[in-house]
């Protein structure tokens, strides 16, 4: 009971997402009835209906938390990248298991004298979770911006522990930069961009130089969405039985070994030069966490600019990332313009 209460009471987090792909493809995740609770119950303002249905959740019949439950659970397996977005992505390996490989989305505009900047992107998914293709709108977004764009596939729990999956990002930038005039990229105009898990292993790469020494301080920047796990220690100390849950597989319990993988611990210089911190506004363990890891980079010389963004949500924060008219999209873009 305890387990299906506490994905219940995500659905503040989902169900939003859920009913507006369910009204851009015109699909049925959930019934006509059930939308017809929730609507009733919440309204349809998008921020609004997320607290909303963390308050009022148990007000909804026993089939329509059924019902959200599985549209749930389609949404996470669902990567919301268009066919013809996929179309465009050329494979390159970086490493000999199945896992290690990227796609790379390349701009139409014409090719710099020193190649097109890149932006590398890590997804999340708890460390165990996730794929490269899940990349939505992100490299037509940054591919219009005169970017390239790499999406980094890489080794998941149970197989490989975090200390495997961040080489695996080193190992990913190192091929790149090695390859960076063949495959047309500026090898000193490399960002690393991740989201939740891939924001805990873009810091970490970006923080501590056993990673992708003697490539960190030729990275140009990096940018986190969202990330919460940059002071593991204090991460599984304030948060709830779920985080937990999440993070003794991926760091386990020994505090010597939670250090050694916290950003945060290791941001005395060398680091990468820039930062962007977004974080969700209403999150306060990922406003703590983004907060601690900005001071201490800026401490030790970085210069970092971090943003609480309002009215987006976890999820949304990487899934809308791109879309016109949202304030984080226009954060990202303003910051890379500066660079």
């Amino acid at each position: 009971m305890l387990k299906k209460g506490l994905i219940i009471l995500s659905a503040g987090l989902l169900i939003a997402p859920v009913l507006a792909q369910q009204a851009r493809e015109g699909g049925r995740m959930l019934s006509r009835e059930c939308r017809r609770e929730v609507v009733q119950l919440c309204g349809v303002n998008r921020g609004e209906m997320r607290e909303c249905l963390r308050e009022k959740k148990d007000q909804l019949s026993q089939p329509c938390k059924g019902e959200m439950l599985k549209a749930m659970a389609r949404r996470m397996q669902q990567s919301d990248t268009s066919e013809q977005t996929a179309a465009r992505a050329r494979t390159v390996t970086y490493g000999s298991n199945a896992a290690q490989k990227l796609d790379l989305y390349m701009p139409k505009a014409a090719l710099p004298a020193k190649g097109y900047p890149l932006l590398v992107y890590v997804h999340g998914g708890g460390w165990s979770k996730g794929d490269k293709g899940m990349v939505q709108q992100k490299p037509d977004f940054f591919n219009a911006q005169g970017w390239a764009f790499a999406s980094v596939g890489y080794r998941l729990l149970p197989e490989a522990p975090v200390e495997q999956q961040a080489a695996d990002i080193a190992a990913a930038i190192a091929r790149l930069k090695r390859d960076a005039t063949v495959l047309g990229i500026d090898p000193e105009r490399i960002v690393l961009m991740g989201h939740s898990a891939g924001a805990h292993l873009s810091a970490l790469v970006g923080t501590d130089p056993q990673w992708l020494e003697p490539n960190l301080r030729s990275l140009a920047a990096i940018i986190l969405l969202d990330g919460a796990a940059y002071d593991v220690a204090e991460q599984m100390k304030q948060g709830s039985f779920m985080t937990r849950r999440t993070y003794e597989p991926a760091f386990g319990t020994d505090p010597a070994r939670q250090a050694r993988l916290s950003p945060t611990v290791h941001a005395a210089a060398p680091n990468a030069p820039r930062w962007l911190i977004l974080h969700v506004a209403r999150r306060a363990d990922a406003a703590a966490q983004s907060n601690a890891l900005a001071r201490a980079l800026q401490n030790a010389g970085a210069t970092v600019q971090i943003d609480p963004i309002e009215d987006e949500s976890h999820m949304t924060i990487n899934r809308e990332l791109g879309e016109p008219g949202h304030p984080h999209t226009g954060v990202v873009e303003r910051f890379l313009a500066s660079l």
